[in-house]
């Protein structure tokens, strides 16, 4: 029995070459009930598991975490810098307002298409390539930007050099913040993989937040975009340690190559396509509704976060204040998260669809509470909803992310959808949050408070609270994890039998 046992573990040892994905079979054959996701076992027929293969994890996933977290915050930075010296750069280089907010807006524009080409990107080459890709681009804009600081340059050509580096730091940024739940997905197994995808998914808002901090903090703009580069620089080694995909698999899903990007579409509208990218008619509603309610949560806070001044400053809050209440928002997000993504890996691995459910709603009834909120001299109760808001908010961002793998069985193509959906309605809620209501939206100066933005906040209440509504209708069967389960079971029983 120990010889048997001994020289099985070697065969499981040496298995799993070519990625693991010779040992384990590439499609799941299904039937699935017409709008009423998977059939009973005895109507399916799925993958036997091979007895050769034994699902593991290595400790060199962690590097890849932690490389993907400090690649995101940095590239994440680039977004914002320009904002808090815009009227810096401005006097020091002779472009106008209106060119300064276009070095942020530049990054928004490119971001949406450049999310969908990164699912063809790593279907093509792979997720080391891809990094390698964004980093290069990371890098090119770092020094593209600092070279139209020169003196030397008129205005015409140093505006042309600071929106080309702008413009490539929006090609890096989105590939490290999609790729996160494929990485989790191929590294990780159950236990661990929404912890994974939190620590990955919350180094943009961090970079953010480091951009707005970190830029006006040096004696010029020149110096600023040149400590842009020299962070961005001393961050690019990172990427070597990305490593493509362990030799033996963490779980079943981890082992099969997602679904294009096209068959997601499909599949979405219902059209013919392959077996594993297939979703009923439940899982494309539950889909539709994640992204409508994520878009609508995700372009909350961003608005909030580019005109929470123009909110609270004629209620009486001044900048340091509004900036405070910003970062109540943001880190208590971070430390619940942190806090429960453990939990939600261990204790309530089932209960995703639920935490949608509660949270949404709260969420959605914190912003419509702004609307009574947001008044002189009770800055106390603004803090506790802007905390209400960043824990529930921010503590939902990985569990969104995974239940779109679950939905979809296609961790890079849901991440892509879920992320483009959420940056377009970003663009919306703050160009209309901006412009009209300098007219429309904005009181005028004879109004108590004079040009309070009062229509704006309820706006945007009325709109995230309709919109986190909707998850009353929404199920989020975890359909890859069943799966999982079902061939973990299936594999030890294997394994078992063949030692005996």
């Amino acid at each position: 029995m120990a010889d048997a046992s001994l020289q099985m573990r070697d065969l499981v040892d040496n298995s799993g070459t070519d990625n693991g994905h010779s040992d384990v079979p590439s499609t799941l054959q299904e039937k699935h009930a017409s709008g009423a996701g998977f059939e009973s076992d005895k109507d399916a027929s799925e993958p036997v598991p091979d007895p050769h293969v034994q699902y593991r994890m290595y400790k060199r996933r962690w590097f890849g975490v932690f490389a993907l977290f400090i690649l995101e915050v940095v590239a994440g930075m680039s977004w914002p810098w320009f904002g808090p010296i815009s009227n810096n750069v401005v006097r020091d280089f002779g472009f106008t307002l209106t060119e300064v907010n276009w070095l942020g807006n530049i990054v928004a524009c490119i971001y949406l298409p450049t999310t969908f080409f990164i699912p063809i990107c790593v279907k093509r080459y792979g997720i080391r390539r891809t990094c390698d890709i964004a980093t290069v681009a990371l890098l090119l804009s770092a020094w593209v930007r600092y070279a139209g600081t020169a003196h030397s340059l008129d205005k015409q050509s140093a505006y042309a050099l600071i929106i080309i580096g702008q413009l490539l730091s929006a090609i890096s940024q989105p590939v490290y913040q999609v790729l996160a739940p494929k990485y989790s997905e191929v590294w990780f197994d159950l236990k661990s993989r929404t912890t994974a995808t939190m620590i990955m998914s919350i180094a943009n808002p961090i970079g953010g937040a480091l951009g707005q901090i970190l830029s006006p903090a040096f004696s010029s703009t020149r110096t600023s975009i040149l400590v842009l580069g020299i962070i961005s620089t001393a961050v690019c080694p990172a990427v070597f340690l990305v490593f493509e995909a362990p030799p033996t698999p963490p779980t079943f899903s981890g082992s099969r190559e997602s679904p294009s990007i096209f068959s997601l579409i499909r599949a979405m509208l219902g059209r013919k396509c392959s077996e594993h990218a297939y979703m009923t008619r439940r899982e494309r509603f539950d889909f539709a509704t994640l992204v409508l309610v994520f878009a609508a949560l995700l372009a909350s806070i961003n608005t909030f976060s580019v005109l929470s001044a123009q909110w609270l400053e004629p209620v009486g809050y001044s900048d340091d204040v509004s900036g405070l209440m910003g970062a109540a928002l943001l880190f208590s997000g971070i430390i619940a998260a942190v806090a429960t993504a453990p939990i939600f890996d261990r204790v309530f691995t089932r209960h995703f669809g639920l935490t949608v459910r509660i949270l949404s709603p709260i969420i959605g009834a914190g912003w419509l509470s702004l609307i009574w909120a947001v008044r002189p001299h009770n800055t106390g109760a603004l803090f506790a909803v802007y905390v209400i808001i960043g824990a529930c908010s921010v503590a939902l961002l990985p569990v969104g992310l995974e239940l779109g793998c679950e939905l979809t069985r296609n961790a890079d193509g849901s991440s892509a959808v879920l992320w483009f959906f959420g940056n377009l309605f970003c663009i919306i809620f703050t160009l209309f949050s901006s412009f009209p209501a300098q007219n429309a939206l904005r009181a005028p100066s004879t109004a108590d408070p004079p040009l309070n933005m009062h229509r704006a906040i309820v706006m945007n209440g009325v709109w995230v609270f309709t919109m986190s509504t909707f998850v009353y209708f929404f199920h989020g069967e975890q359909t890859r994890r069943q799966m999982d389960e079902k061939m973990n079971q299936r594999d030890a029983v294997s394994l078992a039998a063949v030692v005996a």
